[in-house]
């Protein structure tokens, strides 16, 4: 349920009604729709509640349905879609966001290489994993916080904002000191402790969808962390389990304009994890920027074949150059754009 608030309502009838609700036993938030200011109760609802009593209210223009099991993270709590800016740039705006590194940070060198390359090439975003959880405990398990000193290191010496994926709660202090977007990888995507806990912290959280889940299921996950306190959250489609054994996964494509329908939050999409094929990424990334994709994620070495995890869905620098022309063409088609820096533009028309 929404009570919607006129516009001439005083901040002291608003912290009124919230307390008001909160002795009766309900949770509710401050959220704007449309520009206007609502009281969105989110628990506590049950049928022995009148909730007419609080049209009567002079300061409540009326009551508004709230019937998604997700309720922060539903587009009907917020119709307009959800822009979440980090250092100047803005995730789920006209600008589409090119998220590329390493699956694995490997040694500053590899880093500094990646990030001049992803910088070049007119992205912002550089990913790299410090922590890794692998399918086997023999396989490489990351750098630990010598991984995320080097991709913070990497990330101020090129100006990129920084991702790199937390898997247990007390990781979420070493890994925002380091990166920018703290990531929740599949496997983690109901670790409902993990998600509280990232509730408190003012770093966005890149939360990728879990190989069996339904999309009920990620946005019930990104609302462990919207309740609790957090409302910067980034959805990623990464594939899903099917019957089918060819690819690593399937691509739910989608899964981009059904999200973008049910919720306001930005949708990003992982063609690297989503086929597990190098050469089938840069045409998913062509495919989810067409379905209307905030952006992508990939992963990116300069010598994949001998990179320490996942070699074969990882681009070389020279099919990512080649990937981002391709979506520097596709994206005006869509009325998004791919903004190179000032630098870089007096570079290449200077």
């Amino acid at each position: 349920m929404m009570l919607l608030i006129h516009p001439d309502a005083e901040q002291s009838d608003r912290e009124h009604l919230l307390h008001q609700l909160t002795r009766m036993g309900l949770k509710a938030h401050l959220v704007e729709r449309d520009g206007q200011i609502c009281v969105a109760i989110v628990e506590g609802q049950d049928k022995t509640i009148d909730f007419a009593q609080f049209i009567q209210l002079p300061f409540v223009q009326k009551m508004l349905p709230l019937n998604q099991p997700f309720k922060m993270a539903s587009r009907q709590i917020k119709g307009d879609s959800t822009q979440i800016s980090i250092r100047g740039r803005n995730v789920g705006g006209q600008e589409l966001v090119i998220i590329a590194g390493p699956c694995s940070v490997e040694s500053e060198e590899q880093l500094l290489l990646i990030g001049q390359t992803v910088k070049s090439c007119g992205a912002h975003f550089l990913r790299g994993g410090a922590f890794k959880p692998r399918t086997s405990p023999y396989a490489f398990q990351g750098l630990g916080e010598r991984g995320l000193k080097y991709l913070q290191r990497v990330g101020r010496e090129f100006d990129l904002i920084t991702v790199s994926e937390v898997m247990d709660g007390d990781q979420i202090e070493l890994v925002s000191h380091y990166t920018d977007i703290l990531q929740v990888g599949a496997r983690n995507m109901q670790n409902f402790t993990l998600l509280k806990k990232l509730g408190s912290v003012k770093n966005p959280v890149l939360l990728k969808r879990g190989m069996s889940a339904t999309y009920q299921d990620l946005l019930m996950s990104a609302e462990y962390i919207m309740s609790a306190g957090n409302p910067h959250v980034i959805l990623c489609e990464r594939g899903i389990r099917t019957y089918e054994t060819y690819s690593r996964n399937t691509l739910d494509l989608a899964a981009v304009p059904i999200l973008r329908e049910l919720s306001h939050l930005p949708v990003i999409v992982d063609p690297s994890h989503g086929t597990g094929i190098r050469r089938m990424v840069p045409p998913m990334a062509r495919a989810a920027i067409a379905a209307g994709a905030d952006g992508i994620m990939v992963e990116i070495h300069p010598d994949p074949d001998r990179a320490l995890s996942d070699a074969d869905q990882t681009l070389s620098l020279a099919e990512f150059s080649l990937m981002m022309e391709d979506l520097k063409k596709i994206a005006p088609i869509v009325n998004r754009e791919i903004c190179e820096s000032g630098f870089l533009q007096e570079i290449r028309h200077g």
